[in-house]
C-alpha cells in the first residue's frame, strides 16, 4: 500500500486506495471522495426478539452519521475559506516553502507550471473547501474540495508536487 504524505507537514493525507487523476501537468491530483454511513447501523436479522424474551426498545443508542471517507481516513481538519487575497499569500509561502524540498528536476517543473495550477484553483476558489492534516501545520500543504455540477459527492484537489510516496 502507498501512503502520500505532505513534505511539508509529515500529515499522512492520502493512499494509493484512493485513484487520482493528473491535471494541469501533473501539477494537481483530482480524487473523487464518497459521502459514507459510519456508526452503529440497525441490521435486522429475521430474529424475533419478542419470542426470546428481549424488550422491543433494546438495540444500538448509537447514531449513525455520514462523513466523507477521504476526510475522516486521513482526519482532515478543515479550515475557514480564503479570499483572493489570502490564497495568493498562502500559495506564494507554501511555493517558497517547498521549492527548497524538491529535487532539481522536479523543483524545474514545479516553479514551471505552478501558476497554471494556481489560476485553475483561483477560477474555483468561491467553490472550495480547505482541509489541512491532522496536525494542523501553519506552513503545510493544503487539501481542496469541491462539488462538480450536479455532484453530490466531493471531488477533492492535491496539490501533488508536495506529496512524498511511503510505501507501508
Amino acid at each position: 500500500m502507498l501512503v502520500y504524505q505532505d513534505l511539508l507537514s509529515g500529515d499522512e493525507l492520502l493512499s494509493d486506495s484512493f485513484p487520482y487523476q493528473e491535471l494541469k501537468n501533473g501539477m494537481l491530483w483530482e480524487v473523487q471522495g464518497k459521502w459514507v454511513v459510519q456508526g452503529a447501523i440497525n441490521v435486522d436479522i429475521g430474529a424475533n426478539p419478542s419470542a426470546e424474551g428481549a424488550d422491543e426498545d433494546e438495540g444500538v443508542n448509537d447514531q449513525a452519521v455520514k462523513v466523507v471517507d477521504i476526510v475522516d481516513t486521513f482526519r482532515l481538519q478543515e479550515q475557514p475559506s480564503f479570499d483572493k487575497k489570502q490564497f495568493i499569500t498562502f500559495m506564494k509561502r507554501y511555493i517558497k516553502n517547498l521549492t527548497p524540498k524538491l529535487e532539481d528536476d522536479k523543483s524545474e517543473l514545479f516553479r514551471k507550471h505552478i501558476e497554471d495550477a494556481t489560476k485553475f484553483l483561483l477560477s474555483k476558489l468561491s467553490d472550495l473547501q480547505f482541509f489541512v492534516g491532522e496536525s494542523m501545520h501553519d506552513d503545510g500543504g493544503m487539501v481542496f474540495a469541491y462539488y462538480k455540477e450536479g455532484a453530490t459527492d466531493p471531488t477533492f484537489l492535491y496539490l501533488a508536487y508536495g506529496l512524498k510516496e511511503i510505501k507501508c
